[in-house]
Formats: C-alpha cells, structure tokens, sequence
C-alpha cells in the first residue's frame, strides 16, 4: 500500500469498477424515493441538489435577460426596447446573476455536496440548519421574482441612492427584501462551514492535509460571517430610507447617498472573492487531479486562500476614485488594490507550475480549468488598470469596467463551475457524460465568452458608457461583434443543460473513481452511499498523492 492511500474498505477495490455493494437503495439518490424526503432532507448531498436545481433556474433567467440586453444593443438608436424596459432588463440580469447564481453557486452545491466527504465527516455540523438556508433563500428568491412578476425594478443591482430612494417608481421594496433575505442565507451556510471544518474532520486530517477546495470554502466562510452582516444593514436602511424617509442616504433629508456606497462595497468587494475564492478552490482540485502531478505550493495556495479573504476587505474604495474621497484615500486603495494581485498571482503561478511537465489530459474539466486560468488572468491584469487612479478617471463607468467584472466573476466563476461540474458529475450523479459533448460545449464557451466581452474592453477605453442602450453610431460594429459572440455562448451554455440531463438516465454508469483523482470523496461509492462513509475514513499522509511528486517528497506512486 502506498503512502497515502486511504485505508477503508471502499479504497481497497479497483477504483474503476463500480461498487456492485450499493445498488439502488443505498446511495443517497435512492435511499428514499417520495417529495417529502427531498424537501424535508437533512442530508448534505440532497440539499446540494435542491441548490443546483435552485441556481440553474437563476441562470437561466439571468442569462435570458443578458441575451435580451445584448439584443437591444446591436442597433444605436435603442429600438428594440424603451427606456424603462432596457433599465429593468439589465437590472433584473444583474440583480439575479449576482445574487442568486454567483455568490451562492459553488458554495451552495460543490461546498454542500463535498465538504463533508473531503474531511470525512457524515454530514455538515447543522444539518437542519443546511435545510433551513435553502428555505431561506428561496423566500428572498420569491420576494425579487415578485417585484420582476409586479413590473420589474429599474436601480440596477447596486441599488445606489438617490436613485433608489428618491427616483425610482419601480418595484425596488421587494426586490431589496429579497436580496435582504438571501444575505441570511449566506451567513447560516458560512456558519455551518466553519463549524463543520473545525469539529468534524476525520482523524489524521490535520489543515495542512485538507484539500485547497476546503480552505477557500473556508476562508469564503469567513467573508460571509464577517461582511454579509454590513450589507445586511446597509438594505434594511434603505428599505426604511424609501419607505419612511428617515434621513440615512437621501440629502433632501440630511442623509448622505455616498454613505450607502461604503456600506454597499464594504460587503460586495469581498463578495467578488465570495464568487472567486470557491472557484479557485474548484481549479485547485481539477489541475492536480487531470495534470497527475502533486499541486504545487500546496501551503502557498492555503495561505493565499486566506490572504486574499483578508486583504479584500481593505479595497472597497477603489469603487469611488471619483465620488470625491480625499486623495491620500484613493491612493491608500490604490495600493491595497495592487496588493491583492499579489496572492491571485500566487495561485496562478502555482496552478502554471503543476501543469508543467505533468501528465496533462485534456478532458472536459481540465479545458474548462485552462479557460478559467486564462479569462481570470485577463481579468486580474485589467483589474490593475482599474486600481491606478490616472487609467480609472478615464475608464470610470465605462464598459471597460462591465469586461473587466464580467472576465472575473462570470468567466471565473461559471468556468470553474461548469469544470467543477463535469468533475463531480459522476460521483454526483453516479453517471458518466459525453465526453465529445462536453469538450465542445468547452471549447463554444471559451471563444463566445471572449467575443463578447473582449470588445467591450476597446468600447470601455473609447468611451462607450455603461447602462446606456443609445450610442454614437462609430461604436455599432463592436457592439454587434459582442452580440454574435453573446449567442455562441448562448449555444454553449446550452449544450451542457442537454447532455448532462440526458446522462442522468441514459449514461454509462460511473466508477467510484474515473480520474483516477485523490481524495477522500473519491474512495466511495458513485453516487456516494447515504451516510457517506461504510466505515471511519482516515485520512491521507500527504494531499494531493499523485503519480508524478513533487521534489520535496521524491516518491512515487505505484
């Protein structure tokens, strides 16, 4: 027996022969059969279900309404749609993307659904509290379904005052409501995390033994705990603002509107590593697992997860470079900025070293992890234009800013969770997909996603506002360009929708380990067993035990 390999009894068979043990019954999917059982569950991989099909439905939405915006924008002279239609178009998307689909996405289904088998525990620390969250979320959900359902909300998904205090005659209450709930949410899913990482881990997995994917979910954790409380309060005073004119944020009532701009990017710039951290978690996972080579710096990569959950809550001000701070504060958030790059290039330097000279294969989720390097470094590079105060004065609110966010949080984020996805798929699921399938739908996401969004950093830095649906005519042709490639990523968000569904029934079924990937979720059953583990797991000596070692271990596995 090798040096960290797990000891229990599932380890012990060929991990590419499905577990004749568990038939139907015994897996978790097929433990019990009727509703009840899935909307009264308290069983971690169950309610990671319940997420997934949750955030797919906000996806779907979301990226509805993006097509729609998209479309309206292939004319200059804002046709296609009226004023207010186009505001609440790209409100709604906003609102829906980043509050329903980003933030929860991985946290709420990979976090839910591995957590617990990564440290080898039974379930999370809360389970009821697990079950509650979702409920939790779907009623903030309902609340800003109803305000789309009543007429829509125009504030676009920052809610800035005045204009969502004093202006707006759309549906703002409820849709603040919603996003007011869903915070909670978030806070009870980071409590269970930490909780559960800190009490329930399997003996012999000591923190520098826990996969990366743990350690961001825990550092997100973290964020939720410490900034969601500040957004929390940031909404219900503006709830009270509009609906009783106390006086917080509207100056015809002695309040001041950049006040709810601090309080609001308090929260929402860690809320970008809410979305990334996990993502980075995700590729941490992949790269090792489809490059056979031990994840290079592992504690480098642990400390970095943790660094950039600390620094990010010192950035916040680089949002109001022209909002008339002092200059010795927009050059103390310049520099902050600049020095969150520094434990984003650590992981990036970390994930290039593992993929050199590794035994590279190019599936699906390992073309899906390659993309998320590249958009994410493109992302982070343009984010360093943004930090430097002379570049942000002419940049400021232009569509340069809409690629630059959009590379970060939806590249990163929806790349890493489609790679995630297609990673977990089978032990999720218990069934293999089409592989061919899955490699184009890769390969139509990476090129639609750079021809949409790439243009619109030239029409950023040419000047092309954001939020605006008419345009000079010079800017159509970057526009339509951005719209062709909005509708090649339209067919390859698709695909995955089609052929994964269709596995589910039809799929050749999966082995308990078909990457031949390490980990303690990948010694059970696929899908795994209701309680997760037939008997206690312990641990592995060394992470991420693969093939090819690093230097500093020099062995091999057989």
């Amino acid at each position: 027996m090798t040096s960290g390999t797990i000891t229990d009894g599932p380890a012990l068979r060929d991990p590419h022969t499905p577990d004749s043990r568990l038939g139907h019954g015994a897996d978790y999917l097929h433990a019990e059969h009727t509703l009840r059982s899935w909307f009264f569950t308290t069983d971690h991989k169950r309610i990671a279900l319940l997420y997934l099909a949750s955030i797919t439905a906000f996806f779907v939405i979301g990226a509805v309404t993006a097509g729609l915006v998209r479309l309206a924008l292939v004319v200059p002279d804002g046709q296609v749609f009226t004023n207010d239609t186009y505001n609440k178009l790209f409100t709604i998307h906003g609102v829906v993307m980043v509050w329903f689909f980003l933030i929860p996405s991985i946290p709420a289904t990979f976090g839910n659904f591995l957590i617990p088998l990564m440290i080898g525990a039974r379930d999370l620390a809360f389970p009821k509290l697990n079950l509650a969250s979702w409920y939790v979320f779907m009623t903030g959900a309902l609340f800003t379904l109803a305000s789309v359902v009543l007429g829509g909300v125009d504030t676009g998904w920052t809610f800035y005052t005045p204009l969502s205090t004093a202006f707006s005659n759309t549906w703002v209450v409820p849709a603040l409501i919603g996003v007011t709930i869903v915070g909670f949410s978030s806070i009870l899913t980071g409590l269970n995390f930490v909780v559960t990482i800190h009490t329930m881990r399997a003996p012999g997995m000591t923190w520098f033994r826990l996969p990366i994917f743990v350690w961001t979910h825990y550092a997100t954790s973290l964020i939720f705990l410490l900034a969601t409380p500040v957004i929390t309060v940031a909404l219900i005073l503006l709830i009270a603002e509009r609906a009783f004119h106390i006086g917080v944020f509207d100056p015809a009532y002695g309040g001041d509107p950049v006040l709810f701009q601090h309080l609001f990017w308090f929260y929402s710039h860690p809320a970008v590593y809410i979305m990334v951290l996990p993502g980075m978690g995700v590729i941490s996972e992949i790269v090792p697992a489809f490059a056979q080579k031990k994840l290079f710096g592992y504690k480098f990569v642990a400390y970095a997860a943790i660094g950039l959950a600390s620094v990010t809550f010192f950035v916040w001000g680089h949002h109001m470079f022209v909002n008339g701070q002092s200059d010795f504060a927009s050059v103390a958030f310049s520099v902050l900025s600049f020095a969150v790059a520094v434990p984003s290039a650590v992981k990036v330097y970390n994930w290039t070293a593992t993929i050199h000279k590794g035994s590279l294969k190019l599936d699906t989720p390992m073309l899906y992890a390659m993309g998320y390097i590249g958009l994410f470094v493109l992302g982070g590079l343009t984010g360093l234009y943004l930090a430097t105060l002379a570049i942000n004065q002419h940049v400021h609110a232009t569509y340069f800013v809409v690629a630059h966010f959009h590379y970060i949080m939806v590249g990163g984020t929806v790349l890493a969770f489609l790679g995630g996805l297609h990673f977990w798929w089978p032990k999720i699921t218990g069934r293999m997909y089409n592989e061919a399938w899955g490699r184009i739908s890769a390969f139509l996401i990476f090129i639609g996603f750079n021809v949409t969004f790439f243009p619109q950093f030239i029409l950023g830095y040419l000047g092309m506002p954001r939020r605006y649906h008419v345009y000079p005519p010079e800017f159509q042709f970057l526009n339509i360009l951005s719209s062709a490639g909005s509708t090649i990523l339209a067919v390859g968000y698709i695909f995955p929708m089609v052929y994964l569904v269709y596995s589910i029934w039809f799929g050749k079924r999966a082995p308990a380990n078909p990457w031949d990937a390490r980990g303690l979720e990948w010694t059970v059953a696929s899908p795994p067993p209701a309680h997760n583990f037939l008997t206690e797991p312990q641990a592995p000596k060394i992470p991420y035990d693969y093939p090819i070692q690093a230097r500093e271990t020099g062995r091999q596995h057989s």
